[in-house]
């Protein structure tokens, strides 16, 4: 597994736009289809192209693992059947106020991190379509814990203020280490900046040497 680099859109927050679990990657509508299958390639996937909410945002508006889609409470009925078609996967709807889907939950295959935000209906969906042991807590007091942390079944990274004792706990839930990282030159927010399933790791652009090293050193070690 390697670490490439990547930019959606002329600039490196390829997460906000970008979902992916082990058998696809999904784009928005009208995404290059030479950038995007040259992400299939670094990613190991079939390229699917979609909406979510009728917009491109589907990174930070999705939550995907290799169990379960979620989608938001804004979603089309059409988009909702497209992932029940061609994802194979579960797929719910997170019945939320809160629509940004991938902010506010950041999963694996064996554990979520959720966000104190949302209710214990949202909690009980997130068990049953993702199939994963949820905890919620907040990261450094923040509640938007999907955009403070990224994680697959081999390692995962942190804000660089999360403490060590909230480390440990969701070490324990995730089954994997984690690290503390940032992204395209210091950017905290790490989903924004990485696409990561269990055969490689996509940064934004503009990620560093040193955090390169860090990420290597969560995912790869």
């Amino acid at each position: 597994m390697d670490i490439y680099k990547y930019d959606a859109y002329q600039g490196p927050n390829i997460g906000v736009f970008i979902s992916v679990n082990d058998s696809n990657v999904y784009l928005p509508m009208g995404f290059a289809e030479t950038k995007a299958a040259k992400l299939a390639k670094y990613l190991d996937v079939e390229p699917i192209y979609t909406s979510v909410a009728n917009t491109r945002l589907l990174g930070s508006l999705m939550a995907i693992n290799n169990h379960g889609v979620l989608l938001p409470a804004t979603a089309f009925q059409e988009e909702y059947d497209f992932f029940k078609k061609e994802s194979g996967l579960q797929v719910g709807v997170l019945d939320s106020k809160y629509t940004a889907v991938g902010n506010v939950i950041c999963a694996n295959d064996k554990g979520a991190i959720v966000s104190p935000w949302l209710s214990k209906a949202d909690v009980e969906t997130i068990k049953q379509i993702l199939d994963v042991e949820v905890v919620q807590k907040r990261i450094s007091g923040i509640n938007v814990v999907g955009s403070m942390m990224v994680a697959n079944n081999h390692g995962a990274v942190i804000h660089p203020e999360a403490n060590e004792e909230d480390m440990k706990m969701f070490a324990n839930v995730l089954g994997v280490q984690i690290e503390h990282a940032t992204v395209n030159k210091g950017v905290p927010y790490v989903e924004s900046g990485v696409l990561a399933n269990n055969k490689g790791i996509v940064v934004g652009t503009m990620t560093t040497g040193p955090e390169i090293m860090m990420l290597t050193r969560a995912f790869l070690n």
